[in-house]
């Protein structure tokens, strides 16, 4: 199994967090586990497993937000042990992040929520890796207050990832100076989120809509800008998924683009070393 804390060092090789937006049943959490599992292996690439027992910023009351922490966590625990991958997950509360340390690998703070010192603190003192995301409102820069919280509570070993930065109408932007900017702020790997950054929060009628069509393009521009790592959320049927329905990638679709990304990098002599 791939060593988590190795991933989220400066230096450390280029990998990628994929998985379906929310834990879902069994079958469909084991089939994106397995396609991936395979991925990892042909392609020499450490992957990441990524679900969340949780989602508690959906932007309707309605809307479904996972099987919550204790079936959540046995049902992230079975993917892990059916294919070896390492696993992270969302964390809303304090509470949640020792007993979510106990069975994941590293945990994920959302990016609404990577200002809350209690929630970075309690996941910096598990230990264990911790993906920050960067808030839709924040410059990059800003993510060292974040990072320095969780490192300062016990976790030597942290990440940020950029998302998008929300702009005039609505739309998320991606500034691609972002992934140098945070690395030297915060000494951390910086990571693109390139589905998260095609979403059109609030446009579906109460949920967020998507261009899933931008993935592609914005993420080969990404490690094109020096990006050390991909979150991509991942779905064999996205329109029936729980959550992100309209931008999530098609599962089909994963490993040509990850292809081509590992060809880009070959291409701008980027293996051994990042820009």
């Amino acid at each position: 199994m791939t060593d988590a804390a190795e991933l989220f060092r400066v230096g450390g090789p280029f990998f990628l967090l994929a998985g379906p937006c929310v834990v879902e049943h069994d079958a469909l959490n084991l089939q994106v586990g397995e396609a991936l599992a395979r991925l990892a292996d042909d392609l020499g690439l450490p992957v990441v497993f990524k679900a969340s027992f949780d989602k508690a910023n959906r932007s309707s009351p309605g809307s479904p937000r996972g099987p919550g922490v204790d079936e959540g966590l046995r049902k992230l625990e079975r993917v892990r042990e059916a294919t070896g991958l390492p696993v992270i997950t969302d964390v809303h509360l304090p509470e949640q992040c020792a007993p979510a340390a106990d069975v994941v690998d590293l945990l994920q703070i959302p990016a609404f929520l990577c200002r809350q010192t209690d929630l970075l603190v309690a996941a910096g003192a598990t230990g264990k890796p911790v993906n920050v995301k960067k808030g839709q409102w924040m410059a990059p820069h800003e993510m060292k207050g974040a990072v320095g919280k969780v490192r300062g509570a016990g976790s030597p070993a942290v990440a940020t990832t950029e998302r998008g930065t929300f702009f005039g109408y609505g739309n998320l932007v991606v500034d691609m100076r972002s992934f140098a900017l945070m690395r030297e702020a915060c000494d951390a790997p910086a990571i693109f989120d390139g589905t998260h950054s095609v979403q059109r929060p609030g446009e579906g009628g109460g949920i967020s809509g998507g261009e899933p069509r931008f993935i592609p393009p914005l993420v080969r521009a990404a490690v094109a800008a020096g990006a050390d790592a991909l979150f991509i959320e991942t779905h064999p049927e996205p329109a029936k998924g729980l959550s992100d329905t309209t931008n999530m990638l098609p599962l089909e679709r994963l490993r040509p683009l990850i292809e081509e990304v590992l060809g880009l990098r070959a291409a701008l002599g980027m293996e051994a070393a990042r820009v």
